[in-house]
């Protein structure tokens, strides 16, 4: 596929995977891409823990399912609804799970770029995400990036020390196929904006419904 061909088909996957293995070569070009992403003052804050137990997965999965019930709760009864059609997870029906920190102490204490802006550390590791799901959807992968989590359960159930922050898990395997659509727009959730309503030229542009 050609670059924009990735980009174009890049989906956030969650019931698509097969659960079969990932050949190592495969797994560490993917990793490989993703440590090659641009960051900081050339800090690259970012640690990756390959997750592959399922005992541990299985307790991340729990935990998901709790807070996806707490979001539940506090939609409106046409919103939960739709919202129980939408699976927000594939933890145990994907090969791997690969968890990616953030070390905010990683070349402190002078991270050259970062004395304006504190959150482009942060910024340089949603980068290697990025440049981890192009890499896998490239390899023909399929990604999903879980957000129903607290981080403070995170770190206790991968020892993750302070200061480092839990950026993403995500759900990594081969799929039977990437949808055309993404999940969210094919069940009504919402739909991807055109370009032109996100586009503005010299200043921001207010527009109605805003």
């Amino acid at each position: 596929m050609s670059f924009y061909d990735v980009v174009h088909r890049r989906r956030d996957t969650r019931g698509e995977f097969t659960g079969a293995p990932i050949p190592p070569d495969v797994l560490r070009r993917v990793l490989t891409a993703a440590h090659a992403a641009p960051s900081v003052g050339l800090s690259q804050p970012w640690d990756f823990i390959v997750v592959r137990d399922e005992h541990t997965r299985r307790a991340f999965r729990d935990h998901v399912h709790a807070e996806r019930s707490v979001f539940a709760s506090e939609l409106d009864p046409r919103q939960a609804e739709l919202f129980a059609r939408i699976k927000v997870e594939g933890i145990l029906e994907s090969t791997l799970g690969v968890v990616v920190t953030y070390d905010p102490d990683r070349g402190s204490p002078a991270v050259l770029g970062r004395h304006a802006i504190a959150d482009a550390g942060l910024y340089s590791v949603c980068l290697a995400i990025q440049n981890l799901w192009l890499a896998a959807t490239a390899e023909g992968l399929g990604v999903g990036w879980v957000s129903f989590y607290r981080e403070d359960v995170l770190r206790r159930l991968l020892d993750i020390p302070q200061p480092l922050r839990p950026v993403a898990w995500l759900c990594v395997g081969p799929v039977d196929c990437l949808p055309d659509t993404p999940d969210l727009e094919r069940h009504g959730w919402r739909n991807r904006l055109p370009l032109e309503e996100v586009l503005h030229e010299e200043r921001y542009t207010r527009r109605s419904g805003r």
